[in-house]
């Protein structure tokens, strides 16, 4: 989908943010005149009252009935909060929630403190009975100040546990309560908001009296987001306009596209130029980070609304860009995917929960955008809600007046249209990520380098993480209720070394808590602490060890190689730089081609080994279902004898069907070891992945399709096929092509489509590869495509980020150019023509060109 405002979509600089934030910090250190202090107060009076449009609703919007289970919501969370103080203990200000040693329960505190403020500022006919109760109100204000008083202003005794709570959590709830009881504040208790401002400060680390250091990694990207607009809603309560305009101007360079060649202060965090979203560095994160960022900065947007501080179009503009290229491609069916989760893939309820975020920032974008923009977005919302299995409820919104506005689109003329093609491509390459759509399916696509993060555990979350980023694959079937796929209940009932897609040595490893009993690796003296960029880099989300990982795309298809290598922590261990107890495992080897077309994705792998004698298994796919459903596996042997049940044997394909979800995925094998098949029913409690999960069993019929290679066995070879939604005709056509494999070795891997017309090759080393005409020059990722009118069509990319030129030469008559992206240029040579392509600075986006 083509925004019309294309020129600003996702792609606006660095420098051009900065010279809006320019005006605004110069503002932030001079005087005003009286002019500019009448326009001051108003811009003062507009931020507050947007800002509890935004929590409580207004009057307008509260009227409307769809909106009314969300106002009784907040209301019944009110009094729940109410008689949890009535019932407290010693030490509590809500019962069953002691302080003084658990900064989660103080924040919670703080929480339910503001749920309680919110419920008296609800306007309209259905709002709150206790809307403007000030004797509740100064409940509020008394808990805040013995919160304060007790637990939370002296900084000696606090700042223990969690960062995030003491620099983001709780100054977020603090901040809108005292926007939401300013006036009753100003009667009762008028010293407080200074003080709390004043201690907020205080524990803002790394700012000069309490600012934002843009060079702390703790302020960036989401976390940035959500300190600047703290500190907007900090300053509109004390009238100070230079913390607003310095918070805002802070923003604004979380707009900025991340450039990862010219870095601001350091930070690679944030939105990419192919749709990408990193947090912590190296996590691709946009299914939690940056869905609280997309959610933060459109209520910037609102609360600023009005106001004289910043362009709001222009930030408008940049959101829809993000909104197209970095979550649209993520969202399938109304599914986050999980190749974007992180951590958060451990947590129950997300999946549809987490496209919830994303559909109300959507909806309050659509508010401010025009014309054909205005129609795409409300379009985009109208089809997740009709595609998805789950319904959407409203009343997860933020905002009252987000209901109201998504109800208004849901009862529009706008056509229900997804904001991309339904047959896709979609490289995020800055993150490793890849994303294959089609009518029927979608394919998603962990990888991971010295880039990008394996994974990420934190916080006793995702507890066995260590495969997810080793070409960990979710095969996603249009209709299926996607939480009897994947979700919470994948990763507890499927081993971690058993995910779709992985390559894994066979043995035990052990959680972090299980190895150091704690949430944590603890050992200050040599720099590891619960947040110390140490603990960051080995424990959290360590990086692998191989710049490989990319892949080039050519409009609808692509390929995408992976070198599996040691995460950093072991490589660090051997080379003796870490602590003698701090345990690091080895990884198994492998190099790794996807080449992904229209019915298949042709999976090849090299060099497979788990080193150290170790066995190693290949994972070609794993399903779950529910237990007792009908799923059956037939399949037939390269002999041509039909097989069906689960063993090892010489498969020429099989295929899995789940009769009761109506679902099938098939398998095609063309070369490679005798594939094992296993369907097991399992039980697992979910707090095996994540420690604070209820303990629930989950029961799941658990499906493998492996390659298992004993100890001490040779590094081995293999190429399947993946077939979404293939009937028993469909893959034993296979055997009479199109596809064929012409290389898998560590060096070159390559296929063909002759249906397509399409050859497909990834090298991984120096030297000149060949796979039918291609001649490439050193690790690159190729395409090439004939199409039926004689021209042909080149997508090149460097998948190390690391080269600048990679050179390919298509053997046979010479071609001429039709088209050329800047950086690829074409020449004739004996024999061929050639293509030199400027990768050089080019974070490992494809080059395409045409050719007759």
């Amino acid at each position: 989908m083509e925004f019309s405002r294309r020129s600003v979509l996702s792609v606006l600089p660095a420098a051009t943010l900065l010279a809006v934030a320019q005006p605004l910090r110069a503002a932030a250190t001079s005087r005003s005149g009286p002019a500019d202090s009448a326009r001051t107060a108003a811009d003062h009076a507009t931020l507050l009252g947007n800002t509890v449009a935004v929590f409580a609703g207004t009057a307008e919007a509260n009227a409307r009935p769809e909106v009314a289970p969300k106002l009784a919501s907040m209301d019944r969370t009110a009094r729940s909060r109410l008689a949890a103080m009535d019932g407290a203990g010693q030490g509590e200000l809500f019962k069953g929630v002691p302080l003084g040693t658990s900064d989660p329960n103080l924040s919670t505190s703080f929480q339910y403190l503001y749920e309680i403020a919110l419920a008296t500022r609800t306007p309209g006919p259905t709002a709150s009975d206790l809307r403007d109760d000030k004797a509740v109100q100064r409940r509020v204000v008394d808990g805040l100040a013995r919160l304060h008083a007790e637990y939370y202003g002296d900084q000696s005794k606090g700042y223990y546990g969690n960062w995030f709570h003491w620099e983001i959590g709780i100054s977020a709830y603090v901040s809108r309560t005292l926007v939401l009881l300013g006036d009753e504040l100003a009667a009762y208790r008028p010293d407080l908001a200074t003080v709390y401002v004043a201690s907020m400060d205080g524990y803002l680390r790394g700012g000069k009296d309490g600012d934002v250091d843009l060079d702390s990694r703790f302020h960036t990207g989401a976390n940035l987001a959500d300190i600047t607009t703290n500190r907007i809603l900090q300053g509109a309560v004390l009238a100070d306009d230079a913390r607003i305009r310095k918070a805002v101007a802070d923003q604004l360079t979380v707009f900025a596209r991340i450039d990862p060649y010219d870095l601001r202060h350091g930070v690679t965090d944030g939105f990419y130029a192919d749709g990408s979203f990193v947090q912590h560095a190296s996590v691709a994160y946009t299914g939690s980070y940056g869905k609280g960022l997309l959610t933060r900065i459109v209520q910037t947007v609102k609360i600023l609304d009005g106001t004289t501080y910043v362009p709001g179009e222009d930030l408008v503009g940049v959101v829809q860009g993000w909104v197209a290229d970095g979550f649209a491609p993520l969202i399938f069916e109304g599914w986050m995917m999980e190749i974007v989760k992180g951590r958060a893939v451990s947590r129950t309820g997300t999946g549809y929960g987490d496209v919830a975020a994303v559909v109300e920032a959507v909806v309050d974008i659509c508010g401010y955008a025009a014309g054909s923009d205005a129609q795409a977005l409300a379009g985009y919302v109208k089809h997740v809600r009709q595609t998805s299995r789950a319904s959407l409820d409203p009343v997860s919104f933020v905002s009252p007046v987000s209901i109201a506005r998504y109800t208004d689109i849901l009862n529009s003329q706008a056509p229900a249209k997804d904001l991309g093609p339904a047959a896709s491509h979609t490289a995020f390459n800055a993150m490793d990520r890849t994303v294959h759509r089609r009518p029927g399916y979608a394919f998603a696509l962990a990888r991971s380098s010295d880039r990008i993060s394996k994974y990420e555990y934190m916080s006793g979350e995702n507890l066995m993480p260590w495969f997810q980023g080793d070409g960990a694959h979710y095969l996603y079937l249009s209709g299926q209720d996607q939480r009897q796929a994947f979700g919470c209940d994948y990763f507890t009932a499927v081993p971690p070394y058993r995910l779709a897609g992985v390559t894994a040595p066979v043995e035990g490893r052990r959680t972090v808590p299980e190895l150091y009993g704690t949430l944590w690796y603890d050992n200050p003296e040599r720099g590891f602490t619960s947040s110390s960029e140490s603990q960051n880099t080995y424990v959290y989300f360590p990086c692998g060890t191989d710049p490989y990982s990319g892949g080039a795309g050519l409009g609808a298809y692509g390929a995408a190689g992976l070198v599996q290598s040691d995460d950093i922590g072991y490589a660090a261990q051997q080379a003796g730089e870490l602590p003698d107890d701090f345990v690091a495992y080895q990884n198994a080897r492998a190099t790794k081609s996807w080449f992904m077309f229209d019915d298949e994705i042709v999976v090849l792998a090299a060099g497979v080994s788990g080193q150290a004698d170790r066995a190693v298994t290949t994972t070609v796919d794993s399903r779950i279902a529910a237990p007792g459903a009908p799923v059956s596996l037939t399949g037939r042997l390269h002999d041509r004898t039909p097989w069906h049940g689960t063993g090892t044997a010489p498969l020429a394909w099989l295929r899995y069907a789940d009769a009761e979800q109506e679902t099938a995925v098939g398998y095609v094998f063309l070369s490679g070891p005798r594939p094992t098949v296993a369907l097991d029913t399992v039980t697992r409690s979910r707090r095996v992945i994540r420690l604070s999960n209820p303990d629930t069993a989950v029961t799941k019929q658990v499906f493998t399709l492996s390659y298992d290679q004993s100890g001490g066995s040779r590094p081995t070879a293999m190429a399947h096929v993946l077939v979404p939604n293939a009937s028993e005709q469909q893959l034993a056509s296979y055997a009479r092509g199109p596809l064929s494999v012409t290389a898998n070795t560590v060096r070159l891997q390559a296929v063909r489509h002759t249906g397509l017309g399409i050859v497909a090759a990834n090298a991984f080393a120096p030297g000149t590869h060949h796979a039918d005409r291609l001649a490439i020059d050193g690790p690159a990722s190729v395409l090439l495509r004939r199409a039926a009118d004689g021209t042909f069509s080149i997508s090149v990319s460097d998948p190390t980020t690391r080269r600048h030129t990679v050179s390919v030469t298509i053997h046979g008559r010479h071609l001429h150019p039709l088209s050329a992206d800047d950086g690829l240029h074409i020449r004739r040579v004996p024999g061929g023509t050639r293509l030199d392509v400027t990768t050089h600075h080019a974070y490992g986006r494809s080059f395409t060109g045409t050719l007759r």
